[in-house]
């Protein structure tokens, strides 16, 4: 079955599926009657278990009824039985047989007088009237004299040729009619006694064989083969040349569509016989006809598989030429458009000439035959010559490569126009797939979106490209979606791979190493790349199973055979035995040196530039972990000579990955380096290295990461690139110079954070517009000079660094933090008594920078155990928080002790000058989750149990130090108004306790309260925010891990069913077993970086919900993303928010004593107030908290309500001593 009628069966599936009524199927299946075959059945059967695999039960019934019917209504497994019917019925069809014969005869097969009389009789038109004619002429012909049966075949003959073209009734059965009487006068006409006109007879019944319906399809091709070559018995050259070519030509069409036999042989016929016809139909005698058999030769040579297939290629566009020398725009205009169309496409696949020229070539005979085929007057060729335009403009090698793929997408929507799932599902699946994939490789636009846009197709694809149906085109799009699931940037990585890996699998179910041997090949060395990186399993299992299928790959892939790929194969290979686990070290590391070195035998810089420095870089890795292992075996010698070959691949790499072209691969290349030269403790060249990594990485931005999720796995790189150069810089003394690195760490991540996902929400429309011009027109000079495009490359790279300057320049304008920090301004702004711990965690070590307003700054540094240490004690910490909650509380006092000896918290103390004031403290990572504030001391255990007690100015939290400058000059002294939510979601007891008791220290206050407490209500006052002092959220809040800017405040009608869950991971998030949040109707972190949010005149934000605090700290960047951050970010100077899942009592009592004391002094600090409300309650014994309650100006109700939690509820003298009560709240700001 080729591939058009398969194409052309689904087409007539679907129109019929959309059928309304039984009259519209008939009138459907009269309009198509050619294709209702035992083929059409078969495909029919294929529908049904596609729909049944589906779910779709309705469609597969009716494809299983259908089918049932269509056999019994065309016989399609039965004989006739004409000794079943009533002598009266047999006796009309005979009249009406006689009757037609009779008129054939007296008109001379005049149409005008025949087919009245047959469209009159449509009934009798049937596999009975065929049985009738076959028994009846049989035996007339039989027993009449010689001359009368001629005479009656002649009749017959013009009759069955009337009924084969007969336009009305069932076409079906018109055919089996015309077959019926064609071998009934070939009783009559033999070969010895009437050679021509048997020879006409044989020609005219292989005609209708290669057109019939019923019957298997590979057979009546066999049939018509059979008699179109008894015709040319008799049909020779020299006596009936001109009936000789036309079957000639008619045999070539049939070898064409053959089904049995060898492809290569019946095309090897076809291409014969069509030459043969053309020694007969000359451009002089027969023109059209010489074009027809040019035209259709053409096609042969497209598809032929002997010969040199350059050479085939060649004589198939020099026969469309030649037709076009007949079919001319004006005299034949849909025949020179088809024949545009099909020279376009013998140009695309030309293999003589210069590809380029081919390709624009194919573009303009597409064009050209766009002038006939349009939409309106034939819309289905007009879709198809949009698809393989847009084929050709993906591929286009001249132009812009941004705008041909741009191109190419708006063809292939334009083919979708026409090309719909309903009509025309397998149309609509292919130019699905090919739209998929030019998604995937567009420069234009956000790199995230476009993958996502290309799995989205290759998945509609596969809703007609099932494994039953459309085996090879199924496994290709599997193949293609894997390859897009593995770059994909959203969602989340691991699975990512894991459906890469599946996809991949899937593939192979069809690409088997007997059948498909170069796609099985191919396949598995993608399998084997997505191996190599996959997160889930084991790793070192994982990286066996990557050398496995590398291996499988270059059984067919052989050096001898396929040179260039068995070469890439092979460094694919030797990537992975870089990184291999098993086996020794030394073995794997000298076969990845040995593949490296082969590889570069063939990839040399001149004729394979990108692989040659690709090669070079992998090379010079193997040179680097070797050094590393010569070193630790003491080997001293070799281990320099190592050392200096990697060095110099690394270099080589570079001439090629220049920070213009390649500058990813340029930092990344620039960071080996470095890290060569910080092992071999040069660490003068390990800075300036570092140094120009780093300025490359920040000249990129959101270049280098595109995506919230993809920051995961590139982020971990540039974190490793800015960790090193911080070591490097304290081996050089320079201190001052390694804080900042430490800072413009945390400012990339959080601009790469900002850009990549809320550009749109925190510039002005206008910029938007210019930064996405900058970005894709920085892609297409990128893409230029990476693949050799730019006419000058260093016109072009001086051009990419004058467009990022351009763009940086206009994002800093717009952007509240910068890469601008400088220490030395911002020590100067620091209060003589305060003091700043900063943290930053590195793979082996934890380093602790003290930093007060004169002098140098110290680095407290701890041993590689103790940075383990950490690691086990955090996951011990975080399992039992959320597994085991109740002995997380218990044991909150005790585990908080083993964090302080881990940290050295003594220690790092003992480095800050007296006398103690103020700290502020920076986290780092994970330790931003941790309430540091209530770290045990050893200082004065009797009167300052921990941290805060030592400072009486407080201890308090800021993200960094750029972060902390900003704050610390937004001078806020008004402390008067007040905006509130108040319990939203009216499930929380205390929580309009803790609103309606903070109201009466406001002189000016608005609360949304309950039900009133909605986005829209929210969004409708957010312009008369910026004027307010202070905002309280009083309600639930929800940190979400997987993608932190998808963290809530959660407002009225937020709670909706966690089915909704399932079907919108963007929008909704399940947060129990029954409930779900719709984050629409949500207060995000998102929404905090969009312009309408102004918190310029906010002096405090307090989150009094749960988890407020927290940040993703699976996240292998050191960036600070949360909640806090984001209120900073809208301009408030101060935000007090949670760490853990909080107590509604004991969070009240704290925030309402906080805002007491704040409005006791309102010249004191935010967390100051924070950590005098903490000691409060962390030492309030039930008698002091009792007479406290009794100040409060709330209803006797609420007081008694209140009285008895504690009384009741509460045990212990002091019953919020545990730190789990007071101590999950933090204060970070001024």
């Amino acid at each position: 079955m080729n591939e058009q009628r398969q194409q052309e069966y689904f087409n007539l599936i679907q129109s019929l599926l959309n059928c309304r009524s039984h009259d519209e199927i008939l009138k459907t299946l009269e309009a198509s009657q050619e294709l209702v075959d035992f083929g059409f059945l078969q495909m029919l059967e294929a529908k049904r278990a596609m729909f049944s695999q589906q779910g779709d039960e309705n469609k597969a019934n009716w494809c299983q009824r259908f089918g049932m019917q269509l056999r019994e209504t065309l016989n399609l497994d039965t004989t006739l039985n004409l000794e079943s019917l009533s002598k009266e019925k047999i006796q009309a069809y005979l009249q009406f047989l006689i009757e037609v014969l009779q008129a054939t005869k007296e008109s001379n097969g005049d149409r005008q007088v025949v087919y009245p009389l047959l469209a009159n009789n449509t009934d009798k038109l049937d596999g009975v009237l065929a049985e009738i004619l076959h028994r009846w002429g049989t035996n007339e012909l039989g027993k009449a004299a010689a001359d009368k049966a001629e005479y009656l075949a002649a009749v017959i003959g013009i009759f069955s040729s009337l009924i084969e073209q007969f336009p009305l009734g069932n076409k079906i059965s018109n055919m089996e009619i015309a077959i019926s009487g064609y071998e009934v006068a070939l009783t009559v006409y033999t070969q010895q006694a009437f050679p021509e006109a048997w020879a006409a007879t044989q020609n005219n019944l292989a005609t209708v064989y290669s057109k019939r319906i019923k019957g298997d399809r590979a057979e009546n091709l066999e049939r018509a083969i059979s008699c179109y070559q008894k015709a040319l018995e008799v049909y020779s050259l020299e006596e009936f040349s001109q009936n000789w070519a036309t079957t000639q030509n008619n045999l070539a069409m049939a070898y064409s569509n053959r089904i049995r036999g060898d492809i290569a042989e019946n095309l090897e016929w076809a291409i014969s016989c069509y030459q043969n016809a053309l020694k007969v139909y000359t451009f002089k005698s027969f023109p059209q006809d010489w074009a027809g058999t040019q035209h259709n030769l053409a096609m042969a040579y497209s598809n032929r598989i002997r010969g040199n297939i350059a050479e085939n290629l060649e004589w198939a566009i020099s026969c469309y030429q030649n037709t076009l020398k007949v079919y001319t725009f004006k005299s034949f205009p849909q025949d020179w458009a088809g024949t545009q169309h099909n020279l376009a496409i013998a140009y695309g696949k030309r293999i003589e000439g210069e590809r380029a020229e081919n390709l624009e070539r194919a573009i303009a005979c597409f064009q050209d035959a766009l002038k006939v085929r349009t939409l309106e007057a034939s819309p289905q060729d007009w879709a198809k010559t949009q698809h393989n335009l847009a084929i050709a403009y993906r591929k286009r090698i001249e132009g812009e490569r941004t705008e041909n793929l741009e191109q190419a997408i708006s063809c292939f929507q334009d083919a979708l126009k026409v090309y719909t799932l309903e009509a025309f599902p397998q149309d609509w699946a292919g130019v699905q797939r090919s739209l998929a994939i030019a998604y995937r490789e567009r420069i234009k636009g956000d790199i995230a979106e476009n993958l996502e846009w290309a799995i989205a197709c290759f998945k509609d694809a596969l809703k007609v490209y099932t494994l039953e149906t459309f085996p090879q085109d199924w496994a290709g799009t599997q193949n293609s979606l894997a390859i897009a699931y593995r770059e994909r940037i959203k969602g989340d990585i691991a699975e990512n791979l894991e459906q890469a890996i599946a996809c991949f699998k899937d593939a192979l179910k069809v690409y088997t190493f007997k059948s498909f041997p170069q796609d099985w090949a191919i396949t598995q060395n993608n399998l084997a790349i997505t191996y190599r990186e996959r997160i889930e399993g084991d790793i070192a299992e994982n990286l066996e199973m990557a050398i496995a299928c590398s291996r499988k790959a270059l059984k067919v892939y052989t050096f001898d055979a396929f040179r260039e790929q068995a070469i890439m194969m092979q460094n694919n290979l030797a990537t992975t035995y870089l990184y291999r686990i098993k086996r020794k070290r030394a073995k794997n590391l000298q076969l990845a040196i040995a593949y490296l070195e082969k590889a570069l035998k063939v990839y040399t810089l001149e004729a394979f530039p990108q692989d040659w420095a690709g090669t070079q870089n992998n090379l010079a890795i193997a040179y680097t972990a070797s050094a590393y292992s010569a070193r630790i075996r003491g080997e001293q010698a070799e281990n320099f000579k190592l050392a200096k070959l990697a060095i110099a691949s690394f270099e080589s790499a570079l001439t090629v990955y220049t920070r213009e072209a390649f500058p990813k691969n340029h930092a990344g290349a620039l960071y080996n380096i470095g890290i060569v030269y910080k092992e071999e403790q040069q660490f003068e060249s390990a800075y300036n290295t570092f140094a120009s990594a780093i300025a490359t990485v920040e000249s990129l931005r959101e270049e280098i990461v595109s995506g919230e999720e993809s920051k995961r796995k590139q982020a971990e790189q540039w974190n490793k690139l800015y960790g090193q150069m911080v070591e490097v810089c304290l081996e050089l003394g320079k201190k001052t110079e390694a804080i900042e690195y430490v800072e413009r760490s945390k400012t990339r991540n959080l601009v790469e954070q900002i850009l990549s996902r809320d550009m749109k929400i925190i510039f002005p429309a206008d910029v938007v517009t210019q930064l996405e011009t900058y970005r894709d027109e920085i892609a297409e000079r990128q893409y230029q000079i990476q693949n050799g495009k730019a006419e000058d490359p260093k016109v072009v790279a001086q051009h990419l660094r004058e467009l990022r300057q351009k763009r940086n320049n206009l994002q800093n304008k717009h952007l509240r933090v910068g890469y601008d920090f400088q220490f030395d301004p911002f020590q100067a702004t620091l209060n003589e008594r305060t003091t700043i711990i900063e943290w930053y965690i590195l793979n082996d070590k934890i380093l602790a920078f003290i930093v007060t307003a004169t002098g140098e700054v110290t680095v407290w540094e701890s041993q590689p155990q103790e940075r383990k240490t950490l690691g086990n004690w955090l996951n011990q910490y975080l399992q039992n928080y959320k597994e085991q909650k109740e002995q997380w509380k218990n044991s909150l006092g005790e585990e908080l002790k083993t964090l302080a000896s881990i940290l050295h918290i003594n220690e790092i103390l003992a480095e800050i000058p007296k006398p103690w004031d103020k700290l502020i403290l920076i986290p780092h990572q994970f330790l931003h989750l941790l309430p540091l504030h209530a770290l045990p001391v050893s200082q004065n255990p009797e009167n300052s149990p921990c941290l805060l007690d030592l400072f009486p100015g407080a201890v308090g939290y800021a993200p960094s130090c750029q972060l902390l400058q900003q704050m610390q000059q937004r001078d806020r002294p008004n402390f008067q108004s007040l905006f509130a939510i108040q319990n939203p979601t009216k499930d929380l007891s205390f929580a309009d306790l803790e609103v309606e008791s903070i109201l009466s220290y406001f002189l000016y206050h608005q609360v949304l309260a309950k039900e009133q407490a909605t986005k829209a209500a929210l969004s409708e006052v957010a312009s008369q925010l910026k004027e307010v002092n202070y905002l309280h959220f009083s309600c639930h809040g929800f940190f979400n891990l997987s993608s932190p800017q998808n963290s809530c405040l959660v407002l009225a009608d937020s709670y909706v069913s966690s089915v909704l869950a399932e079907t919108n991971l963007e929008r909704y998030v399940k947060v129990s077993k029954d409930k779900a949040v719709d984050l629409s109707k949500c207060l995000t972190l998102g929404n905090l970086f969009e312009e309408n949010l102004n918190f310029s005149q906010s002096r405090l934000v307090v989150l009094s919900a749960c988890e407020t605090g927290l940040i993703d700290f699976t996240n292998t960047s050191d960036e600070y993303i949360g909640l806090p951050s984001g209120f900073l970010y809208a301009g408030s100077s101060s935000v007090v928010s949670s760490l853990w899942t909080v107590n509604e009592l004991s969070t009240s009592f704290l925030l309402i004593k906080f805002i007491q004391i704040l409005q006791d002094a309102t010249d004191m600090s935010v967390p100051l107030a924070m950590n005098q409300a903490q000691q409060w309650l962390r030492d309030a014994t039930k008698e002091e908290l009792q007479e406290w309650v009794k100040k409060l100006t709330l209803d006797s109700d609420n007081k008694g309500k209140i009285r008895r939690q504690i009384n009741y509820k509460m045990t212990g003298e002091k019953p919020f001593n545990s730190p789990y009560h007071w101590a999950a709240f933090t204060a970070v700001g001024k």
